[in-house]
C-alpha cells in the first residue's frame, strides 16, 4: 500500500477569537494519497444513530464508505464500487483495499455533470448515465487516479429533469437497459420514449423500446433463475395519501405496457386519463407496495450468507414519501415470492424514519450483493453506503 502523505489541497487559516481577546490561527488542511484518492470514512459517519435501525434477529449494520449523495451502484469483479449522484455532479469509486469490508479509498471520476444517477459495468468500463446522455470511461479501474474525458455512446435522451435522473444496468442478454421517466406527474405523451424502459447496444447503437407506460423507474434487475426484468415503478401524486401505490413488476418479454398513465396498482383508473383505456389492457404488478414509499433500487438476494429464507427473494430500497401526511417508506423492504408470486411484502430494514417525530436522518436508495453474501445499501440523505451481514 502507498504511503499516504499530506498535499496542501485546501488550507483555511481562520482567525478564532479566544475568551481573553487574543486571536489563534487554526490550520486544516486535507489528505490525500498518492494515487489522488481520500478516506472512504471519517470520523462523520460515526455519528449516524445506527442503532435505531430494525433488523430480523441475526442480522447487523455498519457503514461500509462515506459517499456524498451516494444513489446507484455497480460493482466491478475486482471489488471497485462505482457510485452516482442525483442531487450532486459527481460519480465516485470506493474500494476495499485490505480486504476488511470496510471501504479505505476514494475517488471522485467525474465532475460537473448533469444528475449522473447511473452507473454500470461492463467489461472493464464504466457508463454513466446523465439526464440526456450515456458516457463510457474505459478500463476505468487502470487510471482511477486520471481516469480523463469519457467518450460519450449516446446523447438523444430528452433534456428535461422532471424524472429524467436514471438507473441503468446490463440485462442478461448484454444490452444496456436505460428508462426515461414521464416528463410530469400525470401525463400523456405522444412521444413513446417517455415513461419507458428501452435498451441498446453497449456501444450506443440499437436503441429499442422495450416496456411502455413505466411512470418513472429507478431501480431494475434480472432474476437469478428465469432472466426477466424486474423492476419499480413510482405512483403519481396528488390523488390522496394512500392511493395509488408504488409497484414491483416484471416484463417477460418486449413490448409490455404497465398502465401510465391510464391506471396505477393495476387496478385503479386515472381520474384524468382513465376513461381513455380500460385497466384490463394493461399488465399487473407483481405486488402493489406502500403508497408514496418512492421504491427505487432492488436486488434478488442470491447470496449464501443469509439464511436460506432470504434465497432469490426481492429487497427494494424505499425512499421515503415526500408529500404525505405520515412519511411512508425510508426502509428496506422484502418482497417473498413463491413460483415467481408475491406472497408477502414486508419491512427488513427500518428505522431511518422517527415515526413520532416525523423525521428522518436517512433515504436508502439502491441495494447490492457482494460476493461474501452481505449487502450495501446506499443513502443519499446520511452521505454513505451501508453493509448488512448475518451471523448466527
Amino acid at each position: 500500500m502507498k504511503r499516504l502523505k499530506f498535499l496542501p489541497i485546501s488550507m483555511l487559516v481562520a482567525l478564532v477569537l479566544c475568551c481573553n481577546g487574543t486571536t489563534k490561527e487554526a490550520v486544516v488542511s486535507t489528505t490525500v494519497a498518492d494515487d489522488n484518492s481520500k478516506p472512504a470514512i471519517t470520523e462523520a459517519s460515526a455519528k449516524l444513530p445506527l442503532n435505531t435501525i430494525k433488523l430480523p434477529q441475526g442480522f447487523a449494520i455498519s457503514i461500509f464508505a462515506e459517499v456524498e449523495d451516494a444513489r446507484s451502484m455497480a460493482l466491478s469483479s475486482s471489488g471497485t464500487l462505482f457510485v452516482g449522484n442525483k442531487s450532486g455532479d459527481k460519480v465516485y469509486a470506493v474500494k476495499d483495499v485490505d480486504g476488511d469490508y470496510k471501504a479505505d479509498k476514494k475517488w471522485v471520476i467525474a465532475s460537473g455533470l448533469n444528475m449522473p444517477n447511473g452507473v454500470a459495468f461492463k467489461n472493464g468500463n464504466l457508463y454513466v448515465a446523465e439526464v440526456s446522455r450515456v458516457s463510457r470511461f474505459k478500463d476505468i479501474e487502470s487510471k482511477l487516479n486520471n481516469p480523463g474525458v469519457p467518450e460519450v455512446v449516446f446523447d438523444k435522451f430528452p433534456t428535461e429533469t422532471h424524472h429524467g435522473w436514471k438507473y441503468i444496468a446490463f440485462g442478461p442478454d448484454g444490452k444496456l437497459y436505460v428508462p426515461v421517466g414521464a416528463p410530469c406527474n400525470i401525463c400523456e405523451s405522444k412521444e413513446p420514449i417517455y415513461a419507458a424502459i428501452h435498451r441498446m447496444n453497449d456501444d450506443g447503437t440499437g436503441l429499442e423500446l422495450f416496456a411502455s407506460g413505466v411512470r418513472n423507474t429507478v431501480g431494475f434487475t434480472w432474476h437469478p433463475e428465469t432472466k426477466d426484468i424486474w423492476f419499480t415503478d413510482n405512483g403519481r401524486d396528488m390523488m390522496g395519501d394512500d392511493v395509488p401505490p408504488c409497484e414491483l413488476n416484471t416484463a417477460p418479454k418486449r413490448g409490455m405496457h404497465f398502465g401510465y398513465p391510464y391506471c396505477h396498482g393495476g387496478m385503479i383508473k386515472d381520474p384524468e386519463f382513465g376513461n381513455k383505456r380500460p385497466c384490463a389492457d394493461f399488465i399487473k404488478p407483481v405486488q402493489n407496495l406502500g403508497a408514496h414509499v418512492a421504491a427505487l433500487g432492488l436486488k434478488f438476494y442470491t447470496g449464501s450468507a443469509f439464511p436460506t429464507q432470504y434465497s432469490n427473494q426481492v429487497l427494494i430500497a424505499e425512499h421515503g414519501s415526500w408529500n404525505r401526511t405520515k412519511k411512508s417508506g425510508y426502509k428496506v423492504s422484502l418482497v417473498k415470492l413463491d413460483g415467481g408470486k408475491a406472497i408477502s411484502y414486508e419491512p427488513f430494514a427500518s428505522g431511518w424514519l422517527d415515526e413520532a417525530a416525523q423525521k428522518a436522518w436517512g433515504r436508502p436508495v439502491d441495494v447490492l450483493v457482494l460476493p461474501d453474501g452481505s449487502i450495501l445499501v446506499s443513502d443519499d440523505m446520511a452521505g454513505v453506503i451501508y453493509r448488512i451481514t448475518y451471523k448466527v
